[in-house]
């Protein structure tokens, strides 16, 4: 299976200002990724997509290619990830080359391992879902069937709808959340679904220990503290999660 990396990276940014291009630990917070990236085994190119020259510049200089530059319009605050990678798509296809998937990975999780990434392909070649999704387990105390909604009325209701909790932590089924680090998806419901997930997602476990995703400062101050303490030593063994529709 063909399966194009596509690390986005735009010069703008609220939360971290210049984020992208930041030192973190003393390398530019892309780098982390372009690391990760370049050492799967599992993907077959690895491009960046940014509208930005500077950011480009890092970029190369990190090992990525980059075959075409970002439309501005596509580099905006709002700008949702969808058409960012869809772009990227249509040009490696303009250019002659089409791969059977996509694996999305954000700079904003610079602790990813390779072996996350070379995880999250095997699952979507083992399993027959649309895509895999890296997650981590939720909390017992964030669990759907503890947590509340308010009504419009101020009255509280399970998010799951039941009249009444789980009374016990050890009978709470598990749960995840999206983790963010790494996406992989067909390509078909990508560009023909325009979708991320499909309707069958799967779900890769990392370890909560390693996991971060920059978007304010003190995300950042966890990443710096990440970096620190576990620079790129081991992790526990992966655990394979498959959530169907």
């Amino acid at each position: 299976m063909k399966v194009l990396g596509i690390i986005p990276a735009r010069a703008g940014s609220k939360g971290v200002p210049g984020k992208n291009t930041r030192s973190l630990a003393g390398k530019p917070l892309l780098q982390y990724t372009a690391e990760a990236a370049l050492a799967a085994r599992l993907l077959t190119r690895v491009i960046l997509s940014t509208e930005d020259e500077r950011i480009a510049q890092i970029g190369m200089h990190c090992g990525l290619e980059v075959p075409f530059m970002r439309p501005k319009e596509l580099a905006e605050d709002q700008t949702p990830m969808l058409p960012v990678i869809q772009h990227a798509v249509h040009q490696m296809e303009r250019a002659g080359e089409r791969f059977d998937a996509v694996c999305l990975l954000q700079p904003t999780s610079p602790m990813r391992r390779p072996e996350d990434i070379d995880g999250c392909i095997e699952l979507l070649e083992q399993t027959r879902a649309d895509a895999v999704v890296a997650i981590v387990r939720v909390p017992a105390e964030h669990n759907p069937h503890w947590v509340y909604f308010q009504n419009e009325r101020g009255l509280l209701q399970l998010s799951t709808g039941e009249a009444e909790p789980i009374p016990r932590r050890q009978e709470l089924p598990l749960a995840y959340h999206r983790e963010g680090s790494v996406y992989v998806t067909h390509r078909d419901v990508l560009m023909e679904q325009n979708s991320l997930y499909g309707k069958r997602l799967a779900g890769y476990e990392v370890d909560p220990r390693r996991s971060v995703n920059i978007d304010v400062p003190a995300d950042w101050d966890r990443a710096e503290m990440l970096v620190a303490r576990i620079g790129n030593g081991s992790y526990h063994a992966p655990t394979f999660i498959t959530c169907v529709e």
